[in-house]
């Protein structure tokens, strides 16, 4: 019987051992996936420290994989520690499959095969008749909804952490006198920090976006300067000097004159880590500020009163467990044209609020979204069954398949020309399985050279969409043209 483990907050570790050790007692093996190399090597630790066991750890860029694999197959029964591909390893006796951090998006190839590591656990773990725990501080829409369908077994391990008081600031409902100054702070969340300094509290303020400003623009024509490669906006890094792509890592002198026009100008609007910083000096010019980042990542924050931070960045070890945590400009991801946007920030939110057992403040202008008032109740499967009506009303997953195909090449006509053509050919084909529901251009539209359009598609099921593409892509060639199938992407 397939076993579904709701984990909120830090404490996993203690709940898989128990689990390897009786895996083990019957001689079975074992697959464990993370979503994070440093998991990898402490779970290692932690596996050889309390099992007394030699855990086999598997990446997909070892020069010795093959070497490692064929030591795993040898084996009766082991336990295999690694990322994504490491479910596909070679185990005899499968017993147990536990994915950490299940509805972390890595588990899903971005590279054609388009598998879901989840998915083949599933799989596996039919075909073996093993157990599957699926670890999380938030479980994916997914996996929820499977666990209600098949009436598996749901269980809660609650943090060991209080609660945090959740307050969220509607920006819409501000006083005149607070939205014509313009501040990135409320009131209500600048009072807040004060009086955090004043008990010498740590405070975590976080935003997710790297830089100064995330669009630099000529004031006079308004061209606004782009990656190359990507054709995206280039986001300014006020400490190094330069603009910067965070698709490919492009890098440029920022231009003392307009590359358009010459004007003498370039205007840097948008909100990232760094202006965040320099508005925060400026409130509280007193307080010690520090940004935290991956360059910055092992150093010591300590002294620091304030920290700012994407929330990836800050849910690394060794941060600090904070008196406040402050999330500005959560509507840029509640926002998104995803229609997995909800499941993302409750998941981000939920993630930054194991950062404190005592406040946490959030400021959106939707602040009565049930993802917000999940939260704020501490009531997860508030937002999952709302979440749940509104992807049924929508025909979105878990109720139906969404179908990507990605079409790309260097000529951007050619990709146009050839994007429309395929459209109208499967647009025309009537069949009750599937509906064709948009022809954009890729996000981005263009990367490392090649420009990308996308078809998305929606099927009553996988299997079905499979035989149809397979039937009406197998005739279809275009020269100089690529394209890829991706099932329920992330």
């Amino acid at each position: 019987m397939n076993r579904f483990v709701f984990l909120q907050g830090q404490e996993r570790m203690p709940f898989y051992l128990k689990e390897i050790k009786e895996a083990l007692a019957a001689k079975q093996s074992v697959i464990v996936l993370f979503s994070d190399i440093k998991e990898i090597e402490r779970a290692k630790e932690q596996i050889q420290k309390s099992l007394g066991v030699e855990a086999f750890v598997s990446f997909r860029k070892q020069v010795d994989e093959l070497q490692s694999w064929g030591k795993i197959r040898q084996a009766e029964y082991c336990v295999v520690l690694g990322s994504r591909s490491s479910i596909f390893s070679p185990v005899n006796n499968l017993g147990l499959v536990i994915i950490d951090s299940e509805d972390n998006s890595v588990y899903k190839q971005e590279q054609v095969p388009h598998y879901h590591a989840r998915e083949v656990a599933l799989m596996r773990a039919q075909i073996a008749g093993a157990k599957i725990v699926l670890g999380s501080r938030c479980l994916s829409l997914e996996s929820f909804y499977l666990a209600q369908k098949e009436k598996l077994k749901f269980e809660i391990i609650p943090p060991q952490a209080a609660y945090p008081l959740v307050k969220v600031i509607d920006l819409r409902r501000l006083a005149y006198s607070e939205r014509k100054s313009k501040s990135i702070l409320s009131k209500f969340l600048a009072d807040a920090i004060s009086a955090t300094l004043a008990e010498k509290g740590k405070i975590l303020v976080v935003i997710n976006r790297t830089g100064f400003a995330t669009v630099a623009a000529c004031h006079n024509c308004g061209v606004s300067l782009k990656c190359p490669r990507c054709n995206i906006n280039l986001v300014f890094h006020f400490e190094e000097d330069k603009l910067k792509c965070h698709h490919c890592n492009f890098k440029l002198e920022v231009p003392k004159i307009c590359p358009s026009c010459n004007a003498g100008y370039i205007k840097y609007s948008g909100l990232g880590t760094e202006k965040v910083e320099s508005e925060i000096a400026r409130i509280f010019p007193q307080a010690s500020i520090k940004i935290l980042n991956e360059q910055k990542a092992g150093a010591d924050f300590s002294s620091a009163d304030i920290m700012i931070s994407t929330p990836a960045v800050a849910k690394q070890e060794g941060v600090l467990d904070f008196d406040l945590v402050a999330v500005l400009a959560i509507d840029n991801s509640l926002n998104r044209v995803d229609f997995r946007a909800s499941e993302k920030t409750f998941s981000l939110l939920l993630g930054l609020i194991n950062l404190t057992s005592k406040k946490v403040i959030i400021q959106s202008a939707n602040a009565n979204h049930y993802c917000f008032q999940a939260l704020i109740k501490n009531e997860p499967e508030l937002f999952y069954k709302e979440e749940l009506k509104q992807r049924k009303q929508l025909n979105f997953a878990p109720f139906k398949h969404m179908i990507l195909l990605k079409i790309r090449g260097a000529d951007l006509e050619k990709v146009k020309k050839a994007s429309a053509d395929l459209f109208q050919r499967l647009n025309n084909i009537k069949t009750a399985s599937m509906k064709m529901l948009a022809l954009n251009p890729g996000s981005p539209p263009k990367l490392r050279g090649n420009f990308y359009y996308q078809i998305l598609m929606r099927a009553s099921s996988a299997e079905k969409a499979s035989h149809f593409l397979k039937l009406h892509l197998k005739d279809w060639h275009y020269s100089g043209i690529i394209v890829t199938v991706d099932v329920d992407p992330v």
